[in-house]
C-alpha cells in the first residue's frame, strides 16, 4: 500500500516543531539543577529527553552512538531526539516490523546514520544482535515490558556510559524482585491486566551495581530508572532505590475483555496479579506478588 503522502507531510511538519521546541527546552534541560527538574518531552513517551540532556552535560561521552530496543514504530521513543538534535549514530530493535517501516517513510534513514532490525530479544541472543556496535557506546535503553532485568544481566558486548531500563513501579522500592526468566515471555498473554512484567527497581539498582553504574534517579512517571557507569560519574551521587522510586500513577491496567480498566492504586494493581510468581533475588527464591503487599 502506497504511504499516505498528505499524513505523513503533515506529521514531518508536526516533528520538525517537535524538534525546534526540544532544542530549546535542551537549553534549559543542562542548566537544572536537578535530574528531575530537567525532564522535558519532545518525541521520548515522558520526560526522557529532557533528563537525557542533563546526563549529557554532566559524563563525557567519546563514541556518541546510542542502542534502544522496544521502540515499536519509534515515533516515541528515548533516543530519537538524540538521533535528530545531537546526531548521534543508533541502532534500534524491536521484535516488529513497524519501525522499519516509519524509518523508510520518513526522512530519519538517509537523514541520519540508524540502523533498525527485527528481532525477538532474548538472553540467548542479545549480545550477538548487539555485535555491531560493541565496546563503549554513549547510551542504552532497554524497554521491553518483560524480562528486561535477565537481558541487561546478559548485556556484555556494549558497555554503555549511560543506561537507562524501565521498572515497574508497584512492585515498590524494598524488594528485589523481577519476572522469572521465560524467552518468549509476552506481557499480553502472561496475564489479561498486562500488569505483570518486568523488575523492581531495587532489583535493578542492584544488578546496575554489580555491572559497575550507579542508579542516579528515574522519571517523574515512575517506569524509568536511570544509570551511569562509575567510571565517569563524576560528582554524581548513587541513590538508593527507595531514594530513586517514584510511584507511578499511569492507569494502563487491562480488563479480561481487553479493555483500559484503569485501576489506579497500587495495592489494587498488585491484587490482580497476586498469585503469579516473582523471582526474590536477595533470597534466591520464588515468591507471589502478593508477598508484595505488607
Amino acid at each position: 500500500m502506497a504511504p499516505d503522502l498528505k499524513r505523513l507531510a503533515t506529521a514531518a511538519a508536526i516533528d520538525r516543531v517537535r524538534l525546534d521546541v526540544g532544542s530549546l527546552q535542551a537549553r534549559q534541560a543542562r542548566a537544572a539543577t536537578t535530574l528531575r527538574d530537567a525532564g522535558f518531552r519532545a518525541f521520548s513517551q515522558w520526560d526522557e529527553d529532557g533528563i537525557i540532556q542533563w546526563l549529557l552535560a554532566r559524563v563525557p561521552i567519546e563514541r556518541e552512538v546510542f542502542v534502544e530496543f522496544g521502540v515499536q514504530d519509534y515515533r516515541e521513543a528515548n533516543t530519537r531526539f538524540l538521533l535528530e538534535h545531537d546526531n548521534w549514530r543508533g541502532l534500534i530493535l524491536d521484535s516488529g516490523a513497524s519501525h522499519l517501516g516509519y524509518l523508510r517513510d520518513t526522512e530519519l534513514m538517509w537523514r541520519h546514520w540508524i540502523d533498525a532490525r527485527s528481532a525477538f530479544i532474548t538472553r540467548e541472543n542479545i549480545n550477538e544482535l548487539l555485535e555491531p556496535v560493541a565496546g563503549d557506546i554513549g547510551l542504552l535503553s532497554i524497554d521491553i515490558d518483560g524480562t528486561d532485568y535477565w537481558i541487561w544481566e546478559a548485556i556484555s558486548v556494549v558497555q554503555p556510559r549511560l543506561a537507562i531500563v524501565e521498572y515497574n513501579s508497584i512492585f515498590g522500592p524494598d524488594r528485589a524482585v523481577t519476572v522469572p526468566y521465560e524467552a518468549a515471555f509476552d506481557r499480553a498473554a502472561a496475564h489479561f491486566s498486562r500488569l505483570y512484567f518486568g523488575a523492581s527497581i531495587a532489583a535493578l539498582a542492584a544488578l546496575g551495581s554489580r555491572k559497575g553504574y550507579r542508579l542516579v534517579g528515574s522519571n517523574r512517571a515512575g517506569n524509568n530508572a536511570f544509570f551511569v557507569r562509575d567510571d565517569v560519574g563524576g560528582a554524581l551521587p548513587a541513590l538508593t532505590a527507595a531514594e530513586a522510586w517514584v510511584e507511578s500513577r499511569f492507569r494502563e491496567s487491562r480488563s479480561e475483555s481487553g479493555q483500559l480498566s484503569y485501576v489506579g492504586a497500587h495495592r489494587d494493581r498488585l491484587a490482580l496479579i497476586a498469585d503469579l510468581p516473582l523471582v526474590d533475588l536477595e533470597r534466591a527464591a520464588t515468591v507471589r506478588v502478593g508477598d508484595l503487599v505488607g
